[in-house]
């Protein structure tokens, strides 16, 4: 977690010719926005290590205060405050804070389960903060998940009178806008009690559980107004799947549909969120509605785009009172008419657009966004998972081979969490009636002897990698690749800890990347570019290989190598950030298809959202289609799909 690598920023708003009150006039609540995670954290950090020593330097040093309560901190559990949780331990191992005089009361736990299980939230605080400090262990206080049924009523009220004084209460929020677990509908005079989870709340948790019957259908937390009561609150969201739910919280009116939108009343709270995030806010999305702006011509196409959309009309036919109507007019003041804009950004879009994603030879390449030479290229693609590859960049994937260039991919973890039970089961059966061998009770012996919560047993997880490998290779020989040569398996190992939680990147995960960096030596190097991806499996391969290439910076074939990012299946760049466009025929959307099929053991694997019932390649195909849409309506050339890559360098 806590990653600081994001893409560079391409105009946007002066914020220092912007005052604040003016920056910030559509929001609710006051609202920091920091370029990534990492910066996020250190102002949070921040704020703690602050907070913590202007109390003890008011309270310690006078007798009289000797029987004073220590500072009082509210912490929230989930994936939002690991990477806060990382630095706050580093800030103490570093003797910049102490906890021996600070009490926590932690927000929620699932109920029942037992304080020592993987999946507690109880657990995980400690696992990830408090048993790296000085808390004092009496000053730790947390829901019990082991009360029964007919004390926990009366429990919760204690628990909720223990938390009448909250000096700092930091939260997360959930995708829906909860605070804690008080899901949509929850009261706003709501205390410390039992709630039942959603349906869609639990489907979000249960790959932890190892699937949805596992997975507790209620929890403890504290109330609206518990939180409410807290002297300073501090909200966090990192990653563009949280920004449809902040511009809510921020922007919207307050309703008990978004529970923290109950925060608006609060005296003195503050968001802390990174550029992805607020993404859909007003000043992020359409700033030239809050302020002056640096017109990039990738700004300006951000502007046209928007406005395309706003008066339905492709580029080329927007008009002076369009944009004056639009709140566009410090645009027109830049010295060019409407029009000359529209052509220029038509143009900059239509050179987005290339059937040769490795250059094409022996052509003008002055407007095409791949150089011409060298051809053929190296090329290499990072896939994190060992179907990314096929989902992001499939069709591309494709051209690639067609056109002769070298094509290696590397798939960076095992992708063995992907694989249910019943599927090794069948593979397993599959080898027996080939006459392969007849391992069925051995492996059906090591399924039952699993433990929910507990590591998978190492031989399951082989056996799991074996399956996602065999479909990786033979999606690949789909191609026309040879996959003995042009197939490499990094298995990183902040992957393979045979639980949900996964280890913190290291040098060890870097090596590998940059052994097969300077064994190829690419010239095109394509990577999933899910910056903001909140399970971390991408975001930590595209770490893994950013620090590689910064080891790697300063070798000679570095010169002539670009980074050319895709995304996963869920979420497309914004046509405004694109730089390549790579069209699909109908035949080269069928193939990637077909490269999906590959991966049988992914084909009923467990949707994490209650509303999605496609499968993976109808998202992809759908996402693609799209795309060539959005091109279409622009008044570009009407595609059947398109991919689309970001270049970083």
């Amino acid at each position: 977690m806590n990653n600081k690598y994001t893409l560079p920023e391409d105009g946007g708003l002066v914020l220092g010719s912007t005052p604040r009150d003016i920056l910030r006039r559509y929001e609710r609540l006051r609202t920091q926005v920091y370029e990534n995670e990492y910066r996020g954290v250190q102002h949070v950090a921040d704020l703690i290590v602050k907070a913590i020593r202007n109390y003890n330097e008011v309270f310690l040093p006078n007798e009289i205060y000797e029987d004073q309560q220590p500072f009082v901190l509210g912490l929230t559990t989930g994936r939002t405050p690991i990477g806060l949780y990382r630095e706050l331990v580093r800030r103490y191992e570093a003797g910049e804070v102490s906890f021996r005089n600070v009490a926590v009361f932690s927000l929620d736990e699932f109920y029942p389960i037992a304080p020592t299980e993987p999946q507690s939230r109880n657990y995980r605080i400690r696992e990830e903060l408090l048993n790296h400090i000085d808390i004092l262990p009496e000053n730790i206080h947390m829901p019990d998940a082991t009360i029964s049924e007919e004390r926990i009523s009366a429990y919760a009220e204690s628990y909720d009178r223990a938390a009448r004084k909250i000096d700092l209460m930091i939260i997360g929020l959930g995708e829906d806008g909860q605070i804690g677990f008080n899901e949509p509908g929850s009261y706003v005079k709501s205390h410390t009690r039992l709630v039942q989870l959603s349906h869609n709340t639990r489907m979000l948790q249960s790959k932890a559980f190892s699937g949805l019957e596992h997975t507790p259908r209620m929890a403890i937390t504290m109330g609206i107004d518990t939180i409410m009561r807290a002297e300073r609150i501090v909200l966090m969201a990192w990653g563009e799947q949280k920004a449809p739910i902040i511009r809510r919280v921020v922007e919207g009116e307050i309703s008990d549909q978004v529970p923290a939108s109950y925060l608006q009343e609060h005296a003195n709270i503050e968001v802390v969120i990174d550029r992805s995030a607020a993404s859909q806010l007003i000043r992020e999305q359409t700033p030239w509605m809050v302020g002056s702006c640096h017109w990039t011509p990738k700004f300006t196409r951000k502007a046209v785009m928007w406005l395309c959309q706003q008066v339905q009309k492709p580029i080329l036919k927007l008009t002076y009172k369009d944009y004056i109507d639009h709140s566009l007019f410090e645009l027109l003041e830049q010295g060019k008419s409407y029009a000359q804009i529209n052509i220029e950004v038509f143009n900059d879009l239509q050179h987005t657009i290339t059937g040769w994603p490795g250059g094409k030879p022996n052509a003008d390449d002055t407007t095409r966004p791949v150089k011409s030479t060298p051809y053929p290229k190296r090329v290499l693609i990072f896939s994190p998972h060992p179907d990314d590859d096929v989902i992001g960049m499939g069709g591309t994937f494709i051209r690639l081979v067609q056109q002769q260039h070298e094509v290696h991919v590397a798939y960076q973890t095992s992708g063995n969490r992907g694989v249910q039970d019943d599927v090794v089961m069948q593979n397993v059966n599959t080898a027996r009636q080939m006459g392969f061998g007849d391992r069925v009770r051995e492996v059906s012996r090591l399924i039952a002897e699993k433990r929910v919560g507990e590591p998978e047993p190492e031989a399951l997880r082989h056996l799991k990698g074996g399956i996602r490998r065999a479909e990786a290779q033979a999606a690949v020989r789909t191609f026309g690749l040879d996959p003995g040569t042009h197939s490499h398996f990094l298995d990183l190992p902040f992957y393979d800890t045979g639980a949900v939680k996964k280890s913190p990147l290291t040098d060890e995960d870097v090596a590998p990347v940059v052994a097969i960096l300077r064994e190829l030596q690419p010239h095109q190097i394509y990577a999933a570019g899910d910056l903001s991806d909140p399970h971390g499996t991408h975001r930590q391969c595209l770490e893994a290989l950013l620090r590689a290439l910064e080891e790697t910076a300063e070798e000679s074939w570095r010169k002539e190598c670009h980074l050319w990012l895709y995304r996963g299946s869920w979420v497309e760049w914004d046509l405004s950030m694109v730089d390549m466009a790579v069209p699909l025929s109908p035949d080269e959307l069928q193939r990637k298809r077909h490269a999906i099929y590959r991966h049988l053991s992914q084909k009923d694997a467990p949707v994490l959202a209650e509303s999605e019932t496609r499968e993976c390649w109808q998202r992809v195909e759908e996402r693609n289609q799209q795309t060539a849409e959005l091109y279409d309506a622009l008044g570009l050339p009407e595609y059947q799909a398109i991919e689309v890559f970001v270049k970083m360098f």
